[in-house]
């Protein structure tokens, strides 16, 4: 197997990465649609307006998770250094996400408080799920 590198990230193509990929943004699609739920939105309604929330998250996490090399071979190694990159990752993802819904181009707002609970509890979600894949995966 080949790792891609540009600068410094590492993701490494393969049906593991499929599996880390596929359970973040699973994660990370919960989160939002839960939050959508929330505000009297019905997520499988409302698409679109998923989708526009789930957007600048996703752009977020490509770029920290994949610059942090949570898709790389050894991303599932140790459960401490799993959970704490995810974290971080994640924190910087919301940072990310935050900017572009400041923009006009993205609907929401960037409000401090929807920062903060976007990195509690999409952080947890993806914490748990990171967790689970170590354990399994490893």
């Amino acid at each position: 197997m080949s790792v891609s590198t540009a600068g410094w990230q590492r993701i490494e193509p393969s049906s593991r990465t499929a599996v880390l990929a596929a359970g973040d943004l699973a994660a990370i699609l919960l989160f939002v649609a839960a939050g959508e739920y929330q505000h009297g939105y019905n997520p499988l309604v409302d698409v679109g307006r998923v989708a526009g929330t789930f957007a600048p998250f996703l752009v977020g996490w490509a770029l920290m998770a994949g610059a942090a090399g949570l898709y790389a071979t050894d991303a599932t190694a140790k459960l401490g250094r799993t959970l704490g990159v995810t974290a971080v990752s994640w924190i910087l993802a919301v940072v990310v996400a935050m900017g572009l819904r400041a923009t006009a181009v993205f609907h929401g707002g960037a409000a401090l408080t929807f920062a903060v609970v976007s990195v509690l509890i999409g952080g947890t979600l993806l914490c748990l799920w990171r967790a689970i894949a170590t354990l399994v995966l490893s």
